[in-house]
């Protein structure tokens, strides 16, 4: 299951430095605006301790831990939505991504040029955040010019419901507020998927900031987490050139880096973890001598949809599931052992699968 989340932000508020850390990539990060013009995609490993103890106890030929995609997008400017600088080539990036990862600038240098002029992550953030309303707003006009007419004419309930549907994505629109804080039934819901609606799409803010900043939360940041909790949006705090530094170092030495700057967890964790979180993302095992390996699915997924993300025929022959939580298997110590005190399970297709489930699919093609 491959899930992306894009890195957005005005040019040189430190997207490329920051991709550059989350993938262990050298990609151009220049000091000028659309350093990054391609859109450069990067696979990481979602930090999860439960596959290292996994892997500890069957010690398997291979681990495999569960992954998420991250692309840097290129910078936007105002005027995006009317072809301004990388315009639509930066709208059409952003629209296949899942999640959106809005970096904005906490930092004061001379020496780094803001392409307003001045720090004011409000306004940097509200300048995006407009780009992409205007662009689903022309979404949304187009859409309606098509259908409000057949609609009136024809009276088809699926029409006038799409119409309404839309008629309430303008208005929020037309007042700068991102759909994805609107309340939408489940019609609705169904109804808007195809048009992968930009402000529909789930955000982290991330508030970069210079290292002697890290943990003090200085008045950009304070900012930038008030306007989050407006959108119910998550923020996190991160030093883009710290997490760059802690590439090359082993886990030690960043560890030790990391306790000497006051910080328990490195800002791509944070960042990994709260992405997989934010998109409904859960993990489950399946283990042995040959391998032990982590699986990403959407929370909700039955057992026979999961047995589907390993391989088509197992869904397709899907008899039954063995399933043990990865909690029973740490405090009873072996597979036997959890047997023993009635824990493991046969489920069928329509068990709803677990975060922490460990699992032997059973099938016949």
């Amino acid at each position: 299951m491959s899930l992306t989340a894009g890195i957005v932000g005005l040019p040189n508020v430190g997207k490329s430095t920051l991709f550059n850390a989350i993938t262990k990539q050298k990609i151009l990060a220049a000091n000028y605006p659309f350093a990054t013009i391609d859109p450069n995609v990067g696979v990481v490993s979602v930090p999860d301790e439960r596959i290292d103890k996994l892997s500890a106890m069957y010690n398997p030929k291979r681990t495999i831990a569960t992954s998420f995609e991250f692309t840097d997008i290129a910078g936007l400017v105002k005027g995006a939505s009317k072809g301004e600088g990388l315009g639509n080539k930066f709208l059409s990036h952003i629209r296949e991504v899942d999640a959106i990862c809005h970096i904005v600038r906490c930092f004061e240098d001379p020496n780094v040029i803001h392409v307003e002029g001045s720090i004011d992550p409000i306004r940097d953030i509200e300048t995006i955040n407009l780009e992409l309303a205007i662009a689903d707003l022309e979404v949304v006009n187009n859409r309606l010019d098509r259908i409000k007419k057949k609609a009136q004419t024809n009276r088809d309930k699926e029409t006038l419901m799409e119409v309404t549907c839309l008629e309430k994505c303008k208005k929020s629109l037309e007042g700068n507020i991102p759909l994805r804080t609107i309340e939408f039934t489940e019609e609705e819901q169904a109804l808007i998927k195809s048009y992968s609606f930009l402000t529909l799409k789930p955000v982290i803010y991330l508030a970069n900031v210079k290292e002697d900043d890290l943990n003090k939360k200085n008045k950009y940041v304070q900012l930038v987490e008030e306007y989050a909790k407006k959108e119910h949006a998550e923020t996190i705090e991160i030093c883009a050139k710290v997490e760059e530094d802690l590439i090359d170092m082993s886990e030690e030495e960043a560890k030790e880096m990391l306790e000497m700057i006051g910080v328990e967890e490195s800002g791509l964790n944070q960042l990994i973890k709260k992405a997989y979180s934010l998109l409904g993302l859960k993990t489950f095992f399946t283990v042995g001598k040959d391998e032990v390996r982590a699986w990403t699915f959407k929370d909700g997924m039955n057992a026979k949809q999961c047995a589907g993300i390993i391989h088509t025929d197992f869904e397709k022959g899907f008899i039954r599931a063995e399933v043990m939580s990865y909690d029973d298997l740490i405090q009873y110590g072996s597979e036997l052992k959890v047997k023993e005190a009635g824990h493991a399970r046969l489920e069928g297709k329509d068990y709803l699968m677990q975060d922490g489930d460990i699992c032997y699919f059973r099938f016949n093609v």
